[in-house]
């Protein structure tokens, strides 16, 4: 199992503030991205503002600032275990926390109800 660190400012900063079904959670990982996408799923650039949708309160123009026209590295992926489904996307690289620098590991959101 990879170590992750999981982080209430980056679940506030992207994803809703009050879900109206089931919960989300960011966390993060030193880890390169082909270690944390199951396999199967398909790694593929994205926009960052596309990487990281519109659900979440953070400043869209930062982000753009920080990737510089770089890509992200995205996949997407659902699970069901023990009756609980999770939806889950990696990125990578990821911002830190104050929206100041990119990080070479990977960032999991992952919504579950």
């Amino acid at each position: 199992m990879i170590a992750q660190t999981c982080d209430p400012v980056l679940t506030a900063l992207f994803t809703p503030e009050k879900p109206r079904l089931g919960h989300y959670e960011v966390c993060t990982t030193e880890e390169a991205i082909e270690a944390v996408a199951p396999p199967g799923w398909t790694i593929e650039p994205l926009d960052p503002l596309d990487a990281f949708g519109g659900a979440g309160p953070y400043d869209r123009f930062a982000i753009a600032r920080l990737y510089g026209g770089r890509r992200a590295r995205v996949a997407h992926g659902w699970r069901e275990e023990n009756g609980r489904f999770e939806s889950i996307t990696v990125i990578s690289p990821h911002p830190d926390a104050s929206l100041a620098k990119l990080l070479p590991g990977t960032m999991t959101i992952t919504w579950r109800r």
